[in-house]
């Protein structure tokens, strides 16, 4: 006896809609490789509908003030507070995630988020009013750029959601939105909470797959396309963008190094590494996932972290000694297998290397050593708990190999030395560096890298600069 599958809707112009065609696609739980819903497949027509209700919203969104538009995130804020546990029972259905650790770390920071740029709204900051010119004077307009595409991730879909909306729509734009065609069930509860405060039509959700969002990057309506996903999704939103000039903000793929020099606290640093590699099952573009450590500690370093590798334990949603869960699809299980088999001779999987059961898309943490820089695990982003260890001599190798990757996004040292902390924070080319940490991130500092990680920032007010234009106003004096 088949059980019937929860049906999940777009939403546009205030409303829940099927996909005009009647198109879907199945969603599955990755913690149990089942189905148990279905979600719109969207086509031209539907994200023509909810570009049209975005435009159409648009204007008096421009013209509302920032204290309305603060009034109404700080709503918002709160009714994610107050349906939590529905939020975080989607998203584990979306994700398969721990409960426990959806609830403390993803739901404060989200609602956080949405507060700090529900204050970013009354803070635009530009050049003074002044004569810069005999007889003119010069005003600075910051103005919202007007309809956004915005394309989300699997990974964290409910943040990544609240890192698109809350600066688009703090700062006068109106929104639609695509979730991954993975994980849509919490973008659409959340469109339920959002559409409940905002006018109709300033928030849409628009469900489907990359054809979906390649639509909606070449819609004549957005002004700007913004997406988080792989290095080959920006690159095709580029170039579809770039065919009538839209704005752009990319936040791609990652290969953060984890420098460890051999003054460091080993213990506290394969503590706080591991947990920064292992969470998420990887699945972070800042994941501490290609470690460098000095070559006098190194053994020391890998047999310890292969043992806390053996300790750190995956499993189903509802098991509280779990660090993470599964892989997000079948898809990203084979990728993840696949850098593990294909491992040249000279690399020794020090722990882990294996999928867990065979119910869900469960792997096994995992260390690899003995890796040289050209190897296809350094330069490649791998996005499952797999965490490689490579042995540098002094501080220019260790900057070269950490440099030496196409990435650029986030990284970290790890030394009881403050001059040196300080230097490799310089030589470093990556858009964080974290120096004795690795991982947090707060509202008020921003998120984002170089090279192929993209560009555009996220959080803090180079974000939300990032969703305005500036406009230079100058008047005469005379009469």
């Amino acid at each position: 006896m088949s059980t019937e599958l929860r049906r999940l809707r777009n939403y546009i112009n205030g409303e829940f809609r099927d996909a005009a065609d009647g198109r879907t696609t199945e969603v599955v739980n990755p913690a149990t490789g089942e189905a148990y819903a279905t979600a719109p497949l969207s086509g031209a027509a539907d994200v023509d509908a909810a570009m049209e209700a975005a435009a159409a919203a648009f204007p008096a969104w421009r013209d509302t003030t920032p204290a309305e538009r603060q009034k109404a995130l700080l709503k918002i804020a709160d009714a994610f507070e107050e349906r939590a546990e529905d939020l975080i029972a989607a998203e584990v259905e979306n994700t398969g995630k721990p409960v426990g650790l959806t609830r403390s770390e993803e739901i404060p920071p989200m609602v956080d988020q949405i507060r700090f740029f529900a204050g970013a709204a009354r803070l635009l900051e530009g050049r003074s009013a002044g004569e810069y010119m005999e007889g003119m004077t010069s005003i600075i307009r910051r103005e919202p750029v007007g309809v956004c595409a915005q394309v989300a991730p699997w990974n964290y879909p409910m943040m990544m959601a609240v890192w698109k909306f809350a600066p688009a729509i703090a700062a006068g734009n109106t929104v639609v939105l695509k979730p991954s065609d993975t994980t849509p069930a919490s973008t659409a509860l959340m469109a339920d909470i959002i559409g409940s405060i905002l006018p109709k039509g300033v928030f849409n959700v628009v469900c489907g797959d990359r054809d979906t969002g390649r639509l909606m990057v070449e819609h004549d309506t957005p002004a700007m396309a913004s997406i988080t996903g792989s290095v080959r999704a920006g690159m095709s939103v580029a170039e579809s963008a770039s065919k009538d000039l839209k704005r752009v903000h990319l936040e791609l793929g990652g290969k953060a190094p984890v420098v460890v020099f051999e003054d460091t606290d080993i213990a506290k640093a394969v503590e706080d590494i591991s947990v920064a590699g292992f969470f998420n099952a990887g699945q972070d573009c800042t994941a501490a996932t290609r470690v460098l450590v000095q070559e006098s500690v190194h053994d020391e370093f890998v047999a310890a972290l292969a043992k806390a590798a053996a300790e750190t334990k995956t499993g189903q949603p509802d098991d509280e000694d779990v660090l993470y869960g599964p892989l997000n699809n079948p898809n990203q299980l084979t990728q993840v297998s696949g850098f593990i088999e294909r491992l040249p001779a000279h690399a020794k999987v020090e722990a882990g290397g294996q999928r867990v059961g065979d119910k869900g898309y469960f792997y096994a943490a995992t260390v690899v050593s003995g890796l040289k820089q050209d190897d296809e695990i350094i330069q490649n982003e791998v996005f499952g708990p797999v965490i490689t260890v490579q042995s540098f001599t002094d501080e220019d190798q260790a900057v070269e190999w950490a440099n030496g990757v196409d990435y650029a996004l986030a990284s970290s040292v790890w030394t009881k030395d403050h001059a040196r902390a300080m230097r490799m924070s310089k030589r470093l080319d990556f858009g964080c560096v974290w120096i004795n940490t690795h991982i947090p991130l707060v509202a008020e500092m921003p998120h984002g890298g170089f090279k192929k990680s993209g560009y555009g920032k996220d959080l803090s007010a180079y974000g939300f600069e990032d969703y305005t234009r500036i406009k230079h106003v100058m008047t005469s004096l005379g009469e």
